[in-house]
């Protein structure tokens, strides 16, 4: 049945390029989560309604079937896993991706209490030098699967990789003891979580990649078979 349902998908997967912005999104859409349901397993996301731009682009992008049978395209363990960019579709092995995505940017929504703990959901984005604004870019996302840090690993962080920006005691604890990936905070948005599905993360991050021009995409295909929004569970 999986594979029917992806060879389906393939085969409308043109219809996903086009992110129609004036789809009117409904009052029940804003309290559901989203379904990614991948070759590796199921996994929850929580948007946050503290980053509406955010939230509101990738329901509208769920909505519209954008992200069904795009791939995992970008794979760093202990680090994140990225997806979004629609030319993955259809890519032919060893193509490098990460390129693709609905012709807009989106306006930065940092917010001082989200931050990059394990699970975090947040929005990729082109370099400073290209992008100084540091606007997200319009489909591609990535989630965060991270490590844990030392007290003497965040004082680094902050001194090279934050420019001295100090990181809340709160969330050092974090670091500390659950993880993630503080040296991203406050240069990357941050815009929901997982809430259910960390084992598929972490296999997901555990796949074997390329170390050649598609540099980190898994040698063998992890895709999202579709994208869906479904009740939230208190």
């Amino acid at each position: 049945m999986r594979t029917r349902l992806l060879a389906f998908l393939l085969l409308i997967a043109g219809t996903a390029f086009s992110q129609d912005t004036t789809l009117r999104l409904k009052r029940k859409d804003f309290r559901r989560d989203v379904l990614l349901q991948t070759t590796a397993g199921n996994i929850v996301l929580r948007l946050n309604d503290q980053t509406p731009l955010h939230r509101d682009n990738f329901l509208r992008l769920v909505k519209t079937g954008f992200y069904d049978s795009v791939l995992f395209h970008r794979v760093i363990q202990h680090f994140m896993i990225q997806a979004g960019d629609p030319n993955s579709i259809r890519a032919e092995a060893r193509k490098a991706l990460g390129n693709g995505g609905p012709k807009y940017t989106i306006a930065a929504e940092f917010q001082p209490h989200l931050f990059h703990k394990r699970g975090a959901v947040a929005a990729a984005r082109l370099g400073d030098a290209q992008n100084p604004g540091r606007r997200s870019s319009g489909s591609q996302f990535y989630i965060v699967q991270g490590r844990t840090f030392t007290d003497a690993g965040l004082d680094s962080v902050e001194q090279v990789r934050l420019r001295g920006y100090k990181l809340p005691p709160a969330h050092r604890d974090v670091y500390k003891t659950v993880g993630g990936t503080p040296q991203l905070d406050q240069n990357y948005t941050v815009f929901g979580e997982v809430v259910q599905g960390m084992d598929v993360v972490d296999r997901i991050a555990a796949s074997a990649t390329s170390t050649g021009p598609d540099r980190d995409r898994p040698l063998q295909d992890v895709r999202i078979i579709k994208a869906s929004l479904v009740k939230r569970k208190r």
